[in-house]
């Protein structure tokens, strides 16, 4: 029995490993893992990058002294190699990303741009369009307050906090309804509008528009990298599928 590895009281042998990983869908996980290591094995960090990046780890951590580094190490059950390995994987992928798509985000972000403004707006929604038409008139009139009728007319979960929604992306909200949002301007109440099941009485309150700052530009790049890592995996798992149905 070729034992790599005990758990409790069960020996795991090596022809156990991949079934296991498969039955707790663990091997997605790793196969990502193996990619994105052949993927940044090419890329290099300097001594000072690597010094720069394990202080930052530890500083994180709220570990700064050298007894504090070791009692934290011995409870994770780690040596400062491993964290230095672990920190040095980061930052080569880190660097991958800005090498690979780093002169794309501009564009990207444009093309995402619609979706990632943020709104604020009052929403009643209702399944009586007679009801709908009245509240409506009532707001447009000045007669009452849209978030005293939200509260006491409206269906969802709105009702709670007086119709109001957000901020949110505009990703966020029924297709239909965002595009309502996109093309409004802040004050602007719109007429009742039939939402599948609902009707839907909508203001737009505030406009945050997108900004592509660090956190923007961080956040875009993950999602241009977990984008390759998915196709990468589709194409690898395609390819297994081929070789399998050319195999007599």
């Amino acid at each position: 029995m070729n034992a790599i590895l005990q758990v409790g009281d069960r020996t795991i042998t090596a022809e156990e490993v991949i079934p296991l990983l498969a039955k707790y869908q663990l091997l997605p996980q790793l196969c990502r893992e193996i990619l994105v290591d052949q993927a940044i094995a090419a890329v290099e960090c300097t001594p000072d990058e690597i010094t720069n990046a394990c202080q930052q780890f530890y500083q994180k951590n709220q570990v700064m002294s050298e007894p504090e580094r070791q009692v934290w190490l011995e409870r994770q059950g780690m040596t400062h190699e491993q964290v230095e390995s672990l920190t040095i994987r980061g930052l080569k992928l880190e660097k991958f990303k800005q090498a690979t798509w780093g002169n794309k985000l501009e564009s990207y972000f444009l093309k995402r741009k619609g979706q990632l403004d943020r709104v604020v707006y009052s929403l009643i929604r209702i399944n009586d369009a007679a009801i709908a038409q009245e509240l409506y008139f009532r707001i447009h009139e000045g007669e009452q307050p849209f978030a005293e009728l939200a509260r006491d007319y409206s269906q969802g979960p709105e009702a709670q906090t007086g119709g109001l929604v957000g901020p949110v992306e505009l990703n966020t909200p029924h297709p239909a309804l965002a595009q309502m949002l996109t093309v409004s301007k802040p004050g602007q109440l719109w007429p009742p509008m039939r939402l599948g099941e609902w009707f839907i009485i909508v203001r737009l309150e505030k406009f945050f528009p997108a900004q592509l700052d660090e956190p923007m530009r961080q956040r875009l790049l993950n999602e241009l990298f977990n984008t390759w890592v998915q196709e990468q995996l589709q194409q690898q798992q395609a390819s297994l599928h081929s070789s399998k149905a050319a195999t007599p």
